[in-house]
């Protein structure tokens, strides 16, 4: 992969997605790890990369989460975005066979799956798919292997920037924006 290549081909590669995978830790949240006295887990989501996903999500783009971390934080931020529990990949630490699981599950071939990481572990998956972006703070050998690189760092909107790209390609962007406007129907 080449991180060279031109917005128009960045474009027609977001055309092609159906699904969105996101690594957790460094994408959607800034990658620090915070636990309390009793070995609790706590990890700060951005709002606005939690609404790019429901955006994605709203237009008809699936959206998957694999991490090599295992915490019931991952599930509870899931839930409360609505995505599907057996795209949630847990655990997984080479994520080759979560990937695996998730094309058999879906159908979608590699073309058009979009892959969020920012270390070296998101390699193997980003290697295969049709859209691999880098968050702004990745790992530089991640950066190097990415289709795109976001201006935002991961955790800080990095996520949305990459939701908005790719629903911008689709022609998807300005309507589900638009419809923010909209007087409301109740």
């Amino acid at each position: 992969m080449n991180n060279l290549i031109s917005e128009a081909d960045l474009s027609n590669k977001a055309k092609a997605i159906k699904c969105v995978i996101f690594d957790v830790d460094g994408v959607l949240t800034d990658g620090s790890l915070f636990f309390d006295n009793q070995g609790q887990e706590i990890k700060a989501f951005n709002s606005k990369d939690g609404h790019g996903i429901r955006m994605l999500i709203e237009s008809g783009v699936e959206v998957a989460i694999i991490t090599g971390r295992q915490s019931d934080l991952v599930m509870h931020r899931a839930n409360n975005l609505k995505l599907s529990p057996e795209l949630i990949y847990q655990g997984y630490r080479d994520k080759r066979p979560a990937f695996k699981d998730l094309l058999e599950k879906t159908g979608f071939n590699s073309d058009e799956i979009a892959y969020i990481g920012d270390d070296v572990i998101d390699l193997p998956v980003m290697s295969q798919v049709g859209f691999a972006i880098a968050v702004a703070d990745a790992h530089w050998f991640v950066k190097q292997h990415a289709h795109m690189i976001t201006k935002a760092k991961g955790g800080k909107g990095a996520g949305r920037e990459a939701c908005e790209f790719i629903l911008k390609a689709q022609n998807k962007l300005d309507d589900l924006l638009q419809s923010y406007l909209q007087p409301s129907q109740t």
